[in-house]
């Protein structure tokens, strides 16, 4: 199956000149949503993971359900005040300003092994800070998941040049 086909495009959306690629469509398609999770978890069901590790807010879509499907826990990356324990947090440029990402002290150790997941990779500074809190935990890093890479913005190219191994079902 083509997953493809369930991501909507929305020209103009949020602002003029942009092709906003909408997974609602995805989501709302029991098999599309079946055929995303069931390819993430034949992809990591040997890697030993520990966790699974969802970025705010569109990546806890996919990382709860493929946390489940492997028998893993979840992690959540969260927006600043979200999480209600000691964090650590990285905050990172956007193309208009800055956001930040924080993950709880505790949520993971030395002894774990996680794969990030998010549902977009654009220009990489969202999964580069969360690359960073994974460091903070000592946590290995086993890969980078999205659903949709755009292939004319940097974001693939900043995980290379990093050595950050990642992996995405469809591109545009």
């Amino acid at each position: 199956m083509s997953i493809e086909h369930l991501i909507r495009v929305v020209p103009d959306y949020p602002k003029p000149g942009i092709l906003f690629r909408d997974i609602t469509p995805l989501l709302a398609d029991a098999d599309g949503f079946r055929e995303v999770i069931d390819r993430l978890a034949e992809r990591y069901h040997d890697q030993q993971l520990t966790h699974v590790v969802g970025i705010e807010a569109r990546g806890f879509i996919f990382a709860t359900a493929l946390a489940y499907k492997l028998g893993v826990g979840f992690v959540p990356l969260r927006k600043p005040g979200k999480l209600p324990s000691a964090t650590y947090r990285h905050t990172y440029q956007l193309e208009y300003g800055e956001d930040t990402l924080e993950i709880h002290q505790d949520a993971l150790s030395a002894n774990d092994r996680v794969v990030i997941i998010d549902d977009l990779l654009a220009t990489g500074g969202t999964v580069l800070a969360a690359v960073d809190l994974i460091a903070q935990t000592q946590a290995t890093l086993v890969e980078c998941a999205f659903l949709v890479q755009l292939d004319d913005l940097p974001g693939a190219q900043r995980l290379a040049d990093a050595s950050i191994p990642s992996y995405t079902l469809c591109r545009f």
